[in-house]
């Protein structure tokens, strides 16, 4: 299964998410992407198994991921300041891949239902939501 983490800003979220993922599934095939070299350099410091920074990165390995997993804003062009471009959001939101998306309320993204949660909380439960996805592979 192929693991795709995205994140921007200072790449906080991102790290912790890999962190986790290698925790339950040391040998799982991550590529961590920042939308900037400062978010890809703190990604990198989990040992995903490869890691870029960019537009064209995410691109290319969204339609080849079987899950992406990062805050909402990749989905909203423009969001994390900017940071994702409308051929991210689009590549994000077309791939066919399922899609495990942190609830993170700035940016002027809210999601209604969701409350305050701690980042810990919100990557424990993507972790509850990953586990759903690699014990039913989609076909």
């Amino acid at each position: 299964m192929r693991i795709l983490v995205i994140d921007g800003q200072g790449g906080k979220i991102g790290k912790s998410l890999i962190e986790a993922i290698k925790k339950q599934w040391p040998k799982a095939h991550i590529t961590a992407i920042g939308t900037n070299s400062l978010a890809t350099a703190a990604m990198l410091k989990a040992a995903p198994s490869e890691a870029a920074t960019g537009e064209n990165p995410v691109v290319l390995c969204a339609p080849r991921a079987d899950v992406i997993i990062g805050p909402i804003g990749v989905l909203v062009a423009d969001a994390l300041l900017g940071e994702v471009t409308p051929r991210m959001a689009v590549a994000v939101g077309q791939s066919p891949a399922e899609k495990i998306l942190i609830p993170v309320n700035r940016c002027n993204q809210r999601v209604a239902g969701v409350g305050e949660r701690s980042a810990s909380e919100l990557i424990e439960d993507a972790m509850r939501l990953l586990l759903e996805a690699m014990a039913s592979p989609r076909e």
